[in-house]
């Protein structure tokens, strides 16, 4: 405990590897997928309802990462989120963070990007089966139509050596681990920008688009009534967007942080919101809005029903044919490896933090000797993300979090307007933007989505609540001990 924090950590993360680690942990798969089920929440309020959530969706992401920019360059200590919370409300708000990050919510992702990853690479490979060949047993969770099979097949295989992977390189230090999360960011954000580019350009299909066009508003009451569905919508376009606070975990990795932490969260939130509201954009153009649930074709189908909600590779195979297929299945591989890399990266900073703090094993407030990384934050959570993974998929487990997520980003603001009353007198190299409405506006726009959860998504929000709450007998048991 008596080591400074300052002696422990390279400063290896240059401004430019700040911001793809957010824009790389943002990225994943969900951009290529999520847009279908948001078609059919918003069915009647047509392709305009559609964008309607993502513009909704980018406007309040942004709005997050500016609030946190003041929060970034006034406090930029390893652990970031769990810090803000710890000391701007109480110790118990920042572990009920860190413990639910490390349960579900950076392991859950790691394992189900993982998973995604392997799936796409069986495309390539197809001898990458799900057939489980050592099953250990079965798991029912709440709102799930049937139970889910736990054990390990050659998919699942493939997705824990990817984890243990990109766990041994960020192991080696913080300067490989950035740059190998820079390499993948770099192409994804590429290869993400030449599918827009040709779905709004080069591939424009001007019946289709004319047709959504024509439709664009739907028949849907265009009223405050359409809130609701709107926000119960958000679910899939809020997660795809989400993990963009992941940078601030590594404040004290990032070199002059107090400049590039608030760059780096506006430049890649802006970036990445841009990217996605002009890639559905692109997604109109070329396919349409509804489509027929047993057409033949990509095209046939549209967007709301794209085969197995792969919007994305349905938008390419109907600009490239039946190449685009193999095309989206290698972009969506480097994308999901990406957006681990980063994640891998940052979820360990907040585990030091909490064991420096005696809230988490001893060990993971350490850091390796040479490389100066914790080894055994890394470790662990590289094994509860493996075992998460022996499930095949953890959409669902993620869905149950959703409301923690948006509860932990709601209450970090809160602790911005904290700091500004108990600590006046803190150094704050950048404000927060249009302080204080703007984050007031934010806070009051979480607190009505998480009303929307609660009454729409009641099986997926209180599991979430459960699983915080777990948190706080834990927290006792550390403090005791």
């Amino acid at each position: 405990m008596s080591e400074p924090e300052s002696a422990g950590f390279v400063r290896g993360i240059g401004p430019w590897q700040a911001t793809s680690l957010v824009v790389g942990t943002m990225i994943g798969s969900g951009i290529f997928i999520v847009s279908a089920d948001i078609g059919r929440e918003v069915n009647a309020w047509g392709p305009g309802g559609l964008l309607l959530v993502w513009i909704i969706t980018g406007i309040m992401t942004v709005a997050g990462a500016l609030a946190y920019t003041e929060l970034a360059a006034m406090i930029p200590k390893a652990g970031g989120q769990y810090v803000f919370l710890r000391d701007g409300l109480n110790p118990l708000a920042g572990f009920l963070y860190g413990w639910t990050l490390f349960a579900v919510i950076q392991t859950g992702t790691i394992a189900a990007v993982a998973v995604a990853m392997a799936k796409y690479l069986a495309v390539f490979i197809p001898s990458l089966s799900d057939t489980i060949f050592l099953p250990l047993g079965h798991i029912h969770l709440p709102g799930a139509a049937d139970a889910i099979p736990i054990g390990m097949s050659a998919q699942r295989l493939v997705a824990i050596i990817s984890i243990v992977v990109l766990t041994w390189i960020n192991a080696r230090g913080v300067k490989l681990g950035a740059s190998v999360q820079t390499f993948l960011t770099t192409i994804k954000f590429i290869a993400l920008a030449m599918l827009v580019i040709l779905g709004l350009f080069l591939f424009r299909n001007v019946q289709i688009s004319s047709a959504n066009h024509a439709h664009f508003w739907g028949t849907g009451d265009w009223s405050f009534a359409m809130l609701p569905v709107v926000g119960a919508a958000m679910v899939g376009s809020l997660f795809s967007s989400d993990s963009w606070n992941n940078v601030t975990f590594a404040a004290a990795e990032v070199r002059d942080p107090t400049k590039n932490l608030p760059r780096a969260l506006a430049l890649g939130t802006i970036a990445v919101s841009l990217l996605y509201i002009l890639a559905n954009v692109a997604y109109l153009n070329v396919l349409p809005f509804a489509g027929d649930p047993h057409g033949t074709t990509a095209v046939a189908r549209g967007i709301q029903n794209a085969a197995q909600d792969r919007v994305g590779a349905a938008a390419v195979e109907a600009m490239l044919g039946s190449a685009g297929a193999l095309v989206m299945s290698g972009f969506i591989v480097i994308s999901t490896l990406g957006c681990n890399a980063g994640l891998v990266l940052s979820g360990p900073r907040v585990y030091y933090a909490m064991a420096r703090d005696r809230l988490f094993f001893e060990r993971a407030g350490t850091l390796h000797a040479t490389y100066r990384t914790p080894v055994f934050g890394l470790m662990t959570q590289a094994i509860w993300a493996s075992i998460l993974c022996l499930s095949g998929t953890y959409n669902q487990l993620l869905d149950y979090v959703i409301f923690a997520s948006v509860l932990f980003y709601c209450l970090t603001t809160v602790s911005l307007f904290a700091f500004r009353i108990k600590r006046p007198d803190l150094p704050r190299p950048v404000k927060a933007f249009g302080y204080p409405i703007v984050p007031a506006l934010y806070i009051v726009s979480l607190a009505a989505l998480m009303v929307v959860l609660l009454s729409k998504k009641p099986l997926y929000t209180w599991p979430g609540l459960v699983i915080v709450a777990l948190g706080v007998p834990v927290y006792l048991l550390w403090r005791r001990g």
